[in-house]
């Protein structure tokens, strides 16, 4: 019997994989594609910061992003540029690739072809069903399998209350330029569409898609249309977008007995947008500390990963991590210790949040100097009201 069986090898299930891999565990991803990353289903717009938190090559990313301009129903249109970096086009598949290198290295074991087509929770064990009817058995089993709550929902964790329709394509480009982002009920209802430029080896492309409610393929075609001639695109009536369902708000319950979902099989994405990768491998970072803790106490009913509800006031701070942090050892084997989060906390509470993750994670690189880094660092900075 597996410790844990992960359902889907994409960012999530693969970062999932590897964190519990290294760790010791026995850990299987099943994957219904012959590779990770195909099909490629995503924008692939990434924060910078990532690379550094998930330790992420940085080697498939494209281009930066550092200018977006807004473009209202009325034609009015706006541009916004950061002051630093914030935001990459990466190349997706080369993603996930090297995410199913590293999971395979660090000694998990990856099964491609093998669709699970249902999941039951034993008294002891998961009980995995794949299509061709065999079954496997975990002990616990991480849903990663994006988008698709088939699943979630014959084991009671219910389906997103908020989602809407996405249609997009990578299309080549006459130029490059900056972001593009289009809103209005004639281009995409409830949502709005995007360009986005993407610069390969051999020459230029755009990321051309849209969030709407209902018939995100007729909105893509005529969106693509109209933004065809000024970015130099052959817009061929033959093209056809890859459509999927996006997820605006996490599920009812993202956990039961024995199992855990994380990323777009939760509903965890960015609310405002629908990206998905940061969170993928943020709630895979965070499940992988909850199933640790499961084992080590050798409890895997829900009630060992449920919620706690806690009253935040204006100018409270939230700080969320991961046991990288907490268990991060210097080189003399002193571990860091929630003690010193607070510590930090109270020193830098003035500060704005990004300001204060990034006094954070450098109290962090300071206490670990020249020990080796033996687990991801991963943390999330929010303040209440202010």
């Amino acid at each position: 019997m597996r410790d844990v069986a992960i359902v889907g090898g994409g960012p999530g299930g693969l970062h999932a994989a590897t964190l519990l891999a290294r760790r010791g565990f026995d850990v299987a991803v099943f994957e219904e594609h012959a590779s990770s990353g195909n099909p490629v289903h995503c924008t692939g717009v990434l924060a910078a910061d990532a690379f550094a938190e998930f330790d992420l090559p940085r080697t498939v990313i494209l281009n930066s992003l550092r200018t977006a301009r807004f473009h209202a129903p009325s034609g009015v249109s706006i541009s916004y540029t950061t002051d630093r970096i914030e935001a990459v086009a990466i190349d997706r598949l080369q993603l996930d690739l090297r995410l199913h290198e590293r999971a395979r290295t660090a000694g998990a074991t990856l099964v491609h072809n093998r669709r699970v087509e249902e999941v039951d929770v034993e008294p002891d064990a998961v009980s995995i069903r794949l299509k061709d009817g065999e079954r496997i058995r975990a002990r616990t089993c991480v849903l990663a399998c994006g988008a698709n709550y088939a699943i979630q929902r014959r084991l009671g964790l219910g389906l997103p209350s908020i989602y809407l329709q996405s249609a997009q394509l990578e299309v080549p480009a006459g130029r490059t330029g900056d972001v593009e982002m289009y809103f209005g009920r004639d281009v995409a209802p409830n949502g709005f569409a995007w360009v986005v430029p993407v610069q390969r080896p051999d020459g230029e492309y755009v990321r051309v898609g849209l969030m709407c409610e209902e018939e995100s393929g007729s909105h893509f075609r005529r969106f693509l249309g109209r933004i065809a001639a000024s970015w130099g695109i052959h817009a061929d009536r033959d093209i056809v977008p890859r459509q999927k369902l996006l997820p605006l708000s996490p599920l009812p319950r993202t956990y039961g007995d024995r199992l855990l979902a994380v990323g777009d099989a939760g509903g965890i994405v960015k609310a405002t947008t629908g990206g998905g990768i940061y969170y993928s491998l943020l709630s895979a970072s965070l499940g992988v500390a909850a199933l640790e803790h499961a084992f080590r106490q050798g409890l895997f009913d829900a009630a060992t990963f449920d919620e706690e509800t806690v009253t935040l006031h204006p100018g409270d701070w939230l700080i969320v991590f991961s046991d990288g942090v907490s268990e991060a050892m210097s080189a003399s084997a002193d571990e860091y210790g929630e003690n010193r989060i607070v510590s930090v906390v109270e020193r830098n509470k003035e500060l704005e949040p990004r300001q204060l993750l990034e006094a954070l994670f450098a109290d962090v690189r300071e206490f670990t100097r020249g020990a080796p880094q033996s687990d991801d660092i991963t943390a999330m900075v929010l303040r209440y009201g202010l």
